[in-house]
Formats: structure tokens, C-alpha cells, sequence
């Protein structure tokens, strides 16, 4: 494993630890002890690695998470979202609020949020367009992979109406690889080849487990550069961390899944019918990840490079 590897480890744990940690102090200190470095050579290095600065990341993050609670929560007051979220007062989050987005928390409120998440899709949709060779290159290197995929017959559903089912999930504990860039990216299928080598290294596959595709950012907020996706697969309490490969939780709760069947070109595509063509009408709001969920049933269609999965939004009831 490359020292970058070791290192990218590292900082993927101190994103999840901001995440997870929002509402309390996320000093430097704090955070290269996540990390295991110390604070002068943690603070260099993050730069290095992510492109922007620690305290840029903890504010990115923080008015985001509040964008998304914003219209997720609209009885909620703006001052409990803005405590909630790490901010000193009402003030401070306005001024950040509106430094980021170029408008204040109720003007986003009101439909805002739909303007930049359509800027934000708009830019997506002209890297999925400039990306099509990379999609072919990716499901050629897929095709000589011999076994590594389950094999078989796949019919694409793209044009069919989605059927979503509402189902409650248990908490799974998962090893998984990160991918940090535009989602529905040639990049996130050729991080995934990596994965299941690792996979099969470790005995883990086959037989075939249960794995997942983790969105843990919201596209129509986050920039597409810094938008993050980790390929999962289930593990038992006794794996450890190991090199780049990271452990976590997929949250259980009430999911939102939609059966998908395409090739990695067109998931992007199937979320976004999913979000804007089911869930305005649906009596349900977003209330965490978007998870894709590969199960025992996963194959892919060698000559089309089709495969199946569930798309899973965790909701709550509006």
C-alpha cells in the first residue's frame, strides 16, 4: 500500500468524524488526533490531499448539512438548525449561509434550493455527456475481468415506471473504498473494479454477500469535485481497518427502493427520475444517504454491461 493510500485513510475518517460531529467544537487539535498526526503536519497535508483548508471543510460542510435541513425540515426553526449544525448563533449562520450560497437561509427556504440544485445537475449532466468514452473504457476493463462479477442475463429497465417499495433496513457494519468526484462518473465503476479485487483477495467474495454503493453527499448541493461515494460489502465484527480500506455503518430505517437495471452510465440518470419524479408526490421527505444496495441476486450482462440493484433513499414521513 502507498504512503498516499495510508494517508487518504486517514483523511476520510477525520470527513466522517466532521460529519458525524457537526454541532461540537472541530478544532485542528481535535481533529489531527482522528487523523493520528500532529496538528502542523495534519494541517499541511490536508490541504495537500483535499484542496481546500480544514476550516474551509468544516464550514462547507456545516452550511450544507443545514441547506439540506432547511427544506427537509420546514417547521423546523432556522436558529435550532443553525446550533444543531455548529454554529455560534443565528448571526453567524446567516453570514456563512449567505457567504456560500449567495442568499439567506429563508430565501433558500422559499426556492432558493431549487436554483442551485439545478445549476448543480446541469453541471453533472455536461460531465456524464463528456464522459461517455470513459463509461466504454471502464465497461470493456469490467468485460475482461474474467469471474470477478457474477454473470448473467440482465434486461434494462430504464424505460419502465419505477415500482418503489417502502422496506426497513438494519444497521450493517461494511468495510469500504472511497471515491471522491462526480457521481454517475466513469471514475466510480473503475474504483469499484479495485474494490472487488480487493474483495476477492480477502476471501470476502464469493460467496456472494450483500454489498452497497453509499452516496454521502447531495448532488444538488455539494460541488460535483467534492461529492463522495464509498463501495461497501458486509463484514463481520472482527474486520479491521486496513490500508485505504475504511469501516463504517450503513444507518439502517425506513428506505424508499426503486429495482434499477442499466449499465453504471445510466444510475446517475435512474436517481434523478427517482428524487424528482417519486418523492415530491410520495408523502416522504430525504432523511439521510442514497444508498445503492447490491444483493446476493447482483450479476451483470457480460455483452451490455448491464446490471441490477436497489436504489434506497432513507425517508420519513412528511
Amino acid at each position: 500500500m502507498s504512503t498516499y493510500s495510508a494517508y487518504l485513510a486517514r483523511i476520510n475518517r477525520v470527513f466522517d468524524y466532521i460529519d458525524a460531529h457537526l454541532a461540537e467544537p472541530l478544532d485542528l487539535d481535535t481533529l489531527a488526533t482522528v487523523a493520528h498526526f500532529s496538528p502542523f503536519h495534519f494541517h499541511r497535508l490536508f490541504k495537500e490531499l483535499t484542496g481546500e483548508t480544514l476550516a474551509e471543510r468544516v464550514r462547507r460542510r456545516r452550511v450544507e448539512v443545514a441547506a439540506g435541513r432547511l427544506v427537509a425540515l420546514p417547521d423546523a426553526a432556522a436558529a435550532r438548525i443553525a446550533i444543531e449544525t455548529g454554529f455560534a448563533s443565528p448571526e453567524v449562520f446567516t453570514r456563512a449561509f449567505r457567504a456560500y450560497f449567495g442568499m439567506t437561509p429563508t430565501a433558500w427556504r422559499r426556492d432558493g434550493h431549487a436554483r442551485w440544485a439545478a445549476l448543480r445537475h446541469e453541471t453533472l449532466s455536461k460531465i456524464h455527456q463528456a464522459e461517455s468514452k470513459k463509461h466504454q473504457a471502464a465497461l470493456q476493463a469490467i468485460r475482461e475481468d474474467g469471474d470477478m462479477w457474477p454473470r448473467g442475463h440482465v434486461t434494462a429497465n430504464g424505460g419502465s415506471p419505477m415500482h418503489v417499495e417502502i422496506k426497513t433496513f438494519k444497521d450493517a457494519r461494511v468495510a469500504y473504498m472511497r471515491h471522491v468526484g462526480p457521481y454517475g462518473s466513469a471514475g466510480i465503476s473503475q474504483m469499484w473494479r479495485r474494490f472487488a479485487a480487493w474483495c476477492h483477495e480477502q476471501g470476502l467474495i464469493p460467496p456472494p454477500r450483500i454489498m452497497y454503493g453509499l452516496c454521502l453527499d447531495d448532488p444538488g448541493v455539494t460541488p460535483a469535485d467534492k461529492l463522495r461515494y464509498d463501495a461497501c460489502i458486509e463484514i463481520g465484527d472482527d474486520f479491521k481497518p486496513q490500508g485505504e480500506i475504511g469501516v463504517a455503518t450503513v444507518k439502517g430505517g425506513r428506505y424508499a427502493c426503486a429495482m434499477f437495471a442499466g449499465t453504471a452510465a445510466e444510475i446517475a440518470g435512474a436517481w434523478g427520475r427517482f428524487v424528482s419524479g417519486w418523492l415530491p408526490d410520495s408523502g416522504y421527505a430525504i432523511d439521510g444517504e442514497a444508498i445503492e444496495v447490491y444483493g446476493k441476486d447482483f450479476k451483470m450482462d457480460e455483452k451490455t454491461g448491464v446490471f441490477n440493484c436497489e436504489l434506497c433513499l432513507r425517508v420519513r414521513h412528511t
